[in-house]
């Protein structure tokens, strides 16, 4: 089982276990995901003509859609209408977002895409079930369609769950994901207080010495297996519209496997710094970095490794199930800024350069201690110096 993950739901939190799936079963689930595929295609381009005629289509349009489609369509009245409709409502959601996204013409790279064309090879098999299309009844799981599955129960749910999501990984494992009200887990007051910096040659750089962060450099170390599998993976590459061969499944398998472990020892190590963080001190001030740019920069490759995103993601999320305060800062400036008197440099200064000195009152210090030192003046965490944080500068907000 995966530890339990915040959902977007305020108050919800998932726990995530894996499932022995029989070949009878899996031949059911595998048969309503073709369903749900079916309605999701048809959705996109339902949504496609709309945009081109200048048409509305929303929900309601979508949900009269997919009735007239079972109704019409045996094959499709043969699956739960529970999965369908939750794939119409999920369509809708991401639309929604992404016209949303346009009107306020934020810029491409910022933007929620249009939902696309699920193919048949290239998706996963992902199935959402509300309370009435399931239940749980002598330690299996049991779905719409008499479909019955045995989770494998590492961790008792703490309450039953109000929905669940049945899917396949890459390396096609199935896992049963419970949706259940979070559970408020408190800790002890410390007293201290901590501003975080997201860096690339250090993941996270904090006003304690003792909670910093190094780079783990966990797909750095996969490199050279990874390229490995790669090249087994290019030499068996089958013809366009040719099945792969056993070689090539596997070497592709064995790349995904690899993928994988990387992933959850990024996510490991994520989590692991974020509970010693938040025990430790009552308030955060966590630089609100979105390292999307990096991605077009030369330190593509070493930000990717670095995962900010998801350590952020980690951090913010257990602050949450703990009780504490996260302040999310403007990272605007925040390496020009003098932590000790407000002034602010008149030129950026470069990567390069890794000690801060400030011109006004002749402080010298690390460049990211002195970034993280920012984060608590700004976010009115430090008593010494919030009276002096340089006007007009962007103040910290709370997460939600």
């Amino acid at each position: 089982m995966t530890a339990p993950q915040n959902t977007e739901e305020t108050g919800h939190v998932r726990y995530t276990y894996r499932v022995r799936v029989s070949s009878t079963a899996r031949a059911k689930l595998l048969g309503e995901w073709a369903r749900c595929r079916w309605v999701w295609n048809e959705c996109v381009a339902r949504s496609t003509k709309a945009r081109t005629e200048d048409e509305k289509c929303g929900p309601a349009r979508l949900d009269k859609m997919l009735t007239g489609a079972r109704t019409a369509n045996a094959w499709l009245r043969e699956g739960s209408s529970v999965p369908q409709q939750q794939l119409v409502r999920d369509f809708g959601k991401s639309r929604t977002k992404a016209l949303k996204d346009i009107k306020a013409r934020l810029p491409v790279r910022q933007r929620a895409g249009m939902p696309k064309y699920k193919k048949r090879n290239a998706a996963h098999p992902t199935l959402n079930y509300t309370r009435r299309g399931f239940r749980i009844k002598d330690g299996r799981l049991h779905l719409a369609g008499g479909i019955i599955l045995t989770v494998v129960w590492s961790r008792d749910l703490p309450m039953d769950p109000s929905s669940v999501r049945i899917y396949r990984d890459s390396l096609g494992h199935w896992y049963a994901s419970f949706v259940v009200p979070a559970e408020a887990q408190p800790l002890p007051e410390t007293g201290a207080v901590i501003g975080i910096d997201w860096g690339v040659k250090e993941t996270a750089t904090t006003t304690s010495d003792a909670h910093d962060l190094p780079h783990a450099e966990h797909g750095k170390r996969a490199a050279a297996r990874l390229a490995h599998y790669q090249r087994m993976m290019a030499r068996r590459k089958p013809a366009k519209g040719k099945p792969g061969s056993r070689g090539y499944r596997t070497a592709k398998r064995l790349t995904a496997k690899l993928h994988t472990k990387v992933a959850r020892q990024r996510r490991d190590t994520a989590r692991k710094w974020a509970k010693s963080v938040v025990r430790d001190h009552d308030a955060l001030a966590v630089e609100d970095f979105h390292p999307k740019f990096l991605a077009k920069s030369t330190m593509a490759r070493k930000a990717a490794d670095a995962a900010i995103s998801a350590t952020k993601r980690e951090l913010i999320s257990m602050a949450r199930k703990h009780g504490r305060i996260v302040h999310l800062v403007h990272p605007a400036h925040t390496t020009m800024d003098c932590a000790q008197c407000g002034a602010r440099t008149k030129h950026a200064l470069p990567l390069s350069k890794r000690t801060y000195t400030c011109t006004a009152c002749g402080a010298v210090s690390p460049r990211d201690k002195n970034s993280a030192h920012v984060m608590l003046v700004r976010a009115g965490l430090n008593p010494a110096g919030a009276d002096r944080v340089r006007p007009g500068s962007p103040p910290g907000r709370q997460a939600a």
